[in-house]
């Protein structure tokens, strides 16, 4: 099964408390995503290996760390995924990102795929896909089975909130792939949407609703 990070950390809660309320702002909202994003992220990359290197500071020569192995990629789930890349990417700014798009079926709540583009090396990479909500888990259950598709195995998975039967889906379909969570909420209502949850997270980036 799975490991499940759930975040604690005060500052992720408080964020994302302000994010819950319908009386932010656009640009609050969409500031709030790339903070948390970033803060996950930190959460995340956490087990990256560390090699030794020599360098030479402006007095001495001496030893110090960087990352070892694979390098990054961040793969957002489109459009709402797009604004924690961008987040991420301030932390890990050399990062190469690849994109996924999926939207959800109203009527069947299925996800369907209208994009792929990932860099030619993906597969040599450490993959951080990235949305907002998991709720049904579908749109990320079939997001990380197109990479799998692609030979891509080394995948980890973020967002900023969850339902238990999204988590659950998510685990039974995918063991293998980490999954760091911003809050684990309560349930789904019977539209798919996640309660208490914060809302459609696209249309509060982007204004459009």
């Amino acid at each position: 099964m799975s490991k499940v990070t759930v975040m604690t950390h005060p500052l992720i809660q408080h964020k994302i408390g302000i994010m819950r309320q319908k009386t932010t702002s656009t640009k609050e909202f969409r500031d709030l995503v790339a903070e948390v994003a970033m803060l996950i992220c930190y959460e995340a990359t956490r087990g990256l290996p560390l090699a030794d290197i020599e360098i030479e500071t402006p007095l001495v020569k001496t030893t110090v760390k960087e990352i070892a192995g694979k390098k990054l990629c961040i793969v957002p789930i489109l459009r709402a995924g797009l604004h924690m890349a961008d987040g991420i990417l301030n932390l890990i700014p050399n990062a190469k990102v690849g994109h996924i798009g999926m939207y959800r079926n109203e009527e069947t709540l299925e996800p369907v795929e209208y994009f792929c583009k990932l860099p030619k090396d993906a597969a040599d990479r450490e993959i951080f896909v990235v949305d907002p909500m998991l709720a049904t888990g579908g749109s990320a259950i079939a997001a990380i089975n197109q990479l799998k598709k692609r030979g891509i195995n080394h995948i980890h998975f973020l967002c900023l909130i969850a339902a238990p039967e999204g988590l659950e889906a998510f685990q039974k379909a995918h063991p293998d792939v980490e999954i760091f969570v911003g809050a684990l909420d309560e349930k789904l209502n019977d539209k798919g949407y996640i309660l208490p949850g914060l809302g459609d997270a696209g249309d509060r980036i982007y204004g459009t609703k």
